[in-house]
């Protein structure tokens, strides 16, 4: 029989998730504060938990899709929280993206508990989560890793133990970053091909075949083409990618310059106010510095 799974955070990302463990045999229930999100998963089978603590109570192995740390934070020690429920064995896998210190911290802190902390973070989109395809990179305790391991299966195509505690984390810091360097740098390089009077959809299409080619490229410069500035994570949120590499660059004096000039411009498109636009939106800053607008018909 298999384990009875708990999630916490059921949106865009936790919801697909979890109706992936679902059709694969697991019990689930859930726990979100957004009540539509919780009643579209409850009307695809869960249970609904009232709080953090009851979901503690009946699942052996509870999922977190949390938005960032200080949320995280709240569903383990706040009113009715995990932590007053936790018990030997269980194991909290946080699918989340939180700052690797943090999360470190969080698996120590729930020690005396007995249960098992597992940072899991997850990369792809939403439809990868429908899908059930996401990436998958772990890290915490090995054996607490191969428990789990059939349900992280449920919704990742690949699934990787990166190591001790935090290492998950750092694994989707770097890729994280890498995305945020191909995003910048179409950012830039589209509206300059205009300058030079190259047709921005022609650019596309050579790059999109050629060495040039990346996914933040392929998938960004369509939308950017087409005035769609919505479709993907908000840059505000996924800021903490930078500030994290920053800081343990800072920590090492280690000069990361092409993350530094990729920094740049991520900090001038959130101080003109694109924080709640995908990262296609990096491009309107050098759009405005070249006096261009990249677009397959005026916007």
């Amino acid at each position: 029989m298999k384990e009875t799974v708990g999630f916490i955070g059921v949106g865009a990302m936790g919801g697909r998730m979890a109706r992936n463990a679902m059709a694969q045999g697991y019990d689930l229930w859930a726990f979100d504060v957004d009540d539509e999100a919780l009643e579209r998963v409850v009307s695809a089978g869960a249970v609904s938990a009232d709080s953090p603590r009851q979901l503690a109570e009946r699942c052996e192995w509870i999922v977190l899709s949390l938005p960032d740390g200080s949320v995280v934070d709240q569903v383990l020690n706040g009113d009715a929280g995990l932590r007053e429920a936790l018990r030997p064995g269980q194991v909290i896998i946080d699918c989340g993206t939180t700052d690797p210190t943090h999360t470190r911290e969080l698996a120590e802190h729930l020690t005396p508990t007995g249960a098992l902390w597992l940072d899991a973070p997850v990369s792809g989109l939403d439809f990868r989560a429908e899908d059930g395809t996401l990436t998958i990179m772990v890290g915490g305790d090995e054996e607490a890793f191969e428990k789990v391991l059939p349900l992280l299966k449920t919704i990742g195509e690949l699934v990787v133990h990166m190591g001790p505690s935090g290492h998950g984390q750092l694994m989707k810091m770097a890729n994280n970053v890498l995305f945020n360097i191909s995003c910048a740098a179409l950012a830039e390089m589209l509206p300059f091909a205009a300058t030079l009077g190259l047709d921005p959809a022609k650019v596309r299409a050579v790059v999109g075949t050629s060495s040039g080619q990346s996914f933040g490229f392929d998938f960004f410069s369509e939308r950017i083409l087409e005035g769609d500035f919505d479709t993907g994570y908000k840059m505000r949120s996924a800021y903490k990618d930078m500030v994290n590499i920053m800081t343990r660059a800072n920590e090492r004096r280690v000069p990361l310059p092409v993350a530094s000039a990729t920094m740049q411009t991520y900090q001038m498109a959130l101080a003109q106010g694109h924080g709640d636009k995908s990262k296609a939106a990096m491009v309107k800053v050098w759009e405005k510095v070249m006096g261009v607008e990249v677009a397959a018909s005026p916007r």
